[in-house]
């Protein structure tokens, strides 16, 4: 794999183990269903664990475990009904068209955004991300981890080119300016933990008005 296309190992294994958080499992699910290469090596460790399930010692329940479980049961108000779903982008990854998605949204000039309704976790949801060719991001940095893995297209960063399947991880410690290469639209999902945060006096001025 190369390392800065690519999640890292740590996320790796925490989305093997099933420890990352749902927004972020979404996101490096898309990158997995791009590249087999890296869904197989993720399997690998799945795989693994499960080995490692099997030869723990099973540890004994508490004696009321079976009375709280049977009083959750009985204290269920009855059958919800699930919402219907609602995705209308049959080219998605398989994990994307999972779920529902909400109306796309102005966010600059030639880029709109969408929300896929998947868990949350806090502030942290997940986004589709739509940037005209030839346009940018303002400049900015975030407030929390900001997972990316591009569907469509491809975008370059003052020190990478990230196309298909590429992932990109960012953080507060990350300031910089994507800016679509391709000549079509670039389509990107990402797990955005908060509000980016805009440089400069004119990124402060319009704050107000972008939100992701």
């Amino acid at each position: 794999m190369n390392p800065a296309r690519n999640p890292s190992e740590d996320r790796l294994l925490a989305y093997a183990a099933g420890t990352l958080s749902p927004p972020e499992a979404v996101v490096v699910a898309a990158h997995l269903a791009l590249r087999p290469a890296n869904d197989a090596w993720v399997r690998r460790l799945q795989a693994v664990g499960g080995v490692l399930l099997e030869e723990t010692p099973p540890a004994a329940l508490s004696d009321a475990a079976l009375t709280r479980a049977l009083a959750r049961i009985d204290a269920d108000a009855g059958e919800a009904a699930a919402a219907p779903m609602t995705n209308d982008m049959a080219d998605l990854p398989e994990p994307l068209r999972r779920y529902a998605l909400g109306p796309w949204r102005w966010a600059g000039p030639g880029i709109r955004v969408r929300d896929v309704l998947a868990p949350r976790d806090g502030d942290c949801r997940v986004i589709l991300l739509e940037i005209a060719p030839g346009q940018k991001t303002p400049r900015h940095t975030h407030r929390g981890v900001e997972l990316t893995c591009v569907l469509k297209g491809a975008y370059a960063t003052e020190t990478e080119r990230f196309e298909v399947g590429d992932f990109e991880e960012a953080d507060d410690e990350v300031l910089h300016q994507p800016r679509v290469v391709s000549d079509e639209p670039c389509l990107c999902v990402a797990a955005l933990d908060g509000q980016i945060e805009l440089d400069g006096w004119l990124g402060r001025l319009i704050q107000p008005f972008v939100k992701l």
